[in-house]
């Protein structure tokens, strides 16, 4: 029996034939010397039907992983051999990522601006585009981020863990574990949950830079949901246990100073446990940190200098 050819994917103002690899720029707006901006998409769309994925990163324009997972991902697939489509946007925040920064240019956070408008801030036009034209036409998407302000993740999913499906899949994706997480106010999580999307937030590794081992689980958890779906078969590793968390908190300094963090991510500690020092400029101790709660580590920070009341280190309790 012949096997059922896929029909032509349209996105923005162009369709995309079954089985190709297609790269799609929409116009966002003009900078001021009337140079052209548009965001960038990457569009997979199998030589067969079935079920459609958005991939995301850079909404925070110095969270570069997510850039580096996409690539890794569309290296492996290919289109003939898939049954659905892949939509990537390697670079959301187009103006963040060109100007080295985490916000938009009127500083901005593009993921407080969600589901946006066509005629507000650039922000709001810039999340309008992205849920009209990606979000809409996909009921998975997978959103990759890092830390931030010096501050480095374990590998991590961020999800709606109180949701069958997309607690499957974040047992899928297999990283180390899975956080139950509340719905940011104007986050595209939020939004897209809202439009009956099934949404996986990613975090690992550092701002401004790429994390190699932050890299690899973001791609290796990409794939193994892509296959899970159907989309392509073959192209993932089993993973390892995942850890389940409902509930994390950060240490904070309980003095100024310089810090000293003794522990590291994905260990685990108990209450009461010593992991951070903080001495003056002379190695005088002004105090010990302790933990608060008994978890895993799942975040912390690399800046040595603190004010009290800065946060050191991220604990999300187990189950």
């Amino acid at each position: 029996m012949p096997t059922t050819r896929a029909e032509a994917f349209a996105i923005s103002d162009q369709l995309i034939r079954a089985g190709t690899k297609q790269k799609i720029e929409i116009p966002i707006a003009n900078l001021m010397s009337g140079t052209p901006v548009s965001l960038p998409l990457v569009v997979l769309h199998g030589s067969k039907p079935g079920p459609a994925i958005w991939l995301t990163a850079t909404i925070h324009g110095d969270e570069l992983c997510g850039i580096d997972i996409i690539r890794r991902v569309l290296d492996v697939l290919s289109p003939k051999q898939m049954s659905g489509t892949i939509v990537t946007v390697p670079i959301v925040n187009v103006h963040g990522f060109n100007n080295g920064q985490r916000y938009l240019p009127d500083r901005r956070d593009l993921n407080r601006s969600f589901p946006g408008s066509r005629r507000g801030s650039p922000a709001s036009r810039i999340a309008n585009l992205l849920m009209t034209e990606v979000i809409a036409r996909c009921p998975v998407g997978i959103d990759l981020h890092t830390g931030s302000d010096r501050r480095e993740n374990l590998p991590q999913i961020r999800a709606d863990l109180d949701d069958a499906q997309t607690l499957e899949l974040a047992k899928v994706f297999g990283a180390p574990i899975a956080i139950h997480s509340r719905l940011r106010d104007g986050s595209m999580r939020q939004a897209a949950t809202e439009a009956d999307t099934t949404v996986l937030l990613y975090e690992a590794g550092e701002a401004g830079r790429f994390s190699e081992g932050a890299i690899q689980a973001g791609t290796a958890g990409v794939l193994r949901v892509i296959e899970q779906l159907g989309i392509q078969n073959g192209i993932s590793a089993p993973s390892g246990p995942v850890q389940i968390s409902r509930s994390s908190t950060w240490v904070r300094a309980n003095r100024s100073g310089i810090v000293h963090v003794d522990t590291g991510l994905g260990s685990e500690v108990v209450i009461g446990e010593t992991i951070a020092t903080i001495r003056d400029p002379f190695g005088k101790l002004l105090g010990k940190v302790a933990a608060r709660k008994s978890g895993m580590v799942i975040g912390k920070s690399h800046s040595p200098l603190v004010n009290r009341g800065d946060a050191l280190v991220h604990i999300a309790e187990v189950e």
